[in-house]
């Protein structure tokens, strides 16, 4: 399994009591951008071409701890930016794991290992190492040679360490799916609980706008990619959220369930979109549904997207949330299994 019993058992009590209680609108994780200034400059990226004046702030730890209990998610992540260079990135995940909120840190890991001490491995914490494929797909995406070799030996001394550690990558409309089932390989190697992929999305501000993937590209690009998994390889979605990416089950994006709280507060309407910024949790729920977010909406951003951020709670809500959803679940975790090979 890619996460931990205690961390499945958590959410599915917090989903199912929302559920009962009729809540419609829930936060599932709590996307945290505590600063935005980064060490790499990726040509998907819509974050470092801020202005130096914002790319110099921090948010203070407190004001990230009265996030997460103002919003309630069970879980945090915590992206930017690059944490590693936020000088209270170790207090500030003590304070969350203090709180018994499962915190991934997303990291490029090209100082992981100058700052590794200064951590300590929990079942709390995972590291979301930034890997976009293979050597050669890596560097290039991140534009900086010798990238992915630094990364890989912060994994490997993470998990000598007994860090949880995950990777996380992105896909493109360059991407050789065989390459990219060879770097599923790789990763697994490296002893990592589990991988997380998702199909880039077109960034405004982002460098390079040539490299994005149109929804059809991106259904038959992952089905390249997933058909035939081997036995081997471990993914930390659910079940739902795969079968989505081939086009075998379809959803509606779920903008509430990954909120985002950045060092200019809470970012309207989604993660993925910047229509500016609410004072509170509350006002960013209560402003939602006026957008029209979704591919079944009426923002052209909505068309082509199918994030993680916005569908893997589509997908945890279908399970906890829906009669039928549990039983969905299973027959794509079977579905998807029966197909494996050694």
């Amino acid at each position: 399994m890619a996460v931990p019993v205690s961390q499945v058992i958590k959410v599915a009590k917090y989903a199912i009591g929302n559920t009962i209680k009729g809540n419609k609108r829930y936060p599932l994780v709590l996307m945290l951008e505590p600063l935005f200034q980064c060490n790499l400059a990726c040509s998907g990226c819509g974050k470092i071409q801020y202005p130096k004046s914002i790319l110099d702030m921090r948010m203070p730890k407190e004001k990230a701890w009265a996030a997460i209990e103002e919003c309630g998610a069970p879980v945090v992540s915590i992206a930017g930016g690059e944490p590693l260079l936020h000088p209270e990135m170790p207090e500030m995940i003590q304070g969350f794991i203090e709180r018994k909120k499962y915190v991934y840190m997303c990291t490029n890991a090209q100082i992981l290992l100058a700052k590794i001490d200064k951590f300590k491995s929990s079942k709390y914490l995972s590291l979301g190492v930034h890997l976009d494929g293979t050597r050669r797909m890596h560097d290039k995406s991140v534009n900086r040679e010798g990238a992915y070799d630094i990364a890989v030996k912060g994994i490997k001394e993470a998990v000598k360490r007994g860090f949880r550690v995950t990777t996380n990558t992105t896909i493109f409309n360059n991407a050789d799916p065989d390459e990219v089932r060879q770097f599923f390989d790789e990763a697994m190697a490296l002893g990592v609980e589990g991988m997380m992929i998702s199909p880039g999305f077109p960034y405004d501000k982002a460098p390079n706008q040539d490299i994005f993937l149109e929804r059809k590209k991106t259904v038959e690009l992952f089905k390249k990619i997933l058909g035939n998994p081997k036995k081997t390889w471990v993914f930390n979605h659910s079940p739902g959220f795969l079968a989505f990416l081939k086009g075998e089950q379809d959803y509606d994006c779920t903008p509430w369930g990954n909120p985002t709280y950045s060092i200019m507060g809470w970012q309207k309407p989604c993660y993925l979109i910047n229509d500016g910024y609410c004072e509170t949790f509350a006002e960013l729920m209560s402003e939602i549904e006026k957008y029209g977010l979704g591919k079944n909406g009426t923002r052209p951003e909505c068309k082509d997207c199918m994030l993680h951020s916005g569908y893997e709670p589509s997908a945890v809500r279908d399970i906890f949330g829906t009669p039928c959803g549990v039983f969905r679940a299973a027959k794509h975790a079977f579905n998807f299994r029966r197909k494996t090979k050694a």
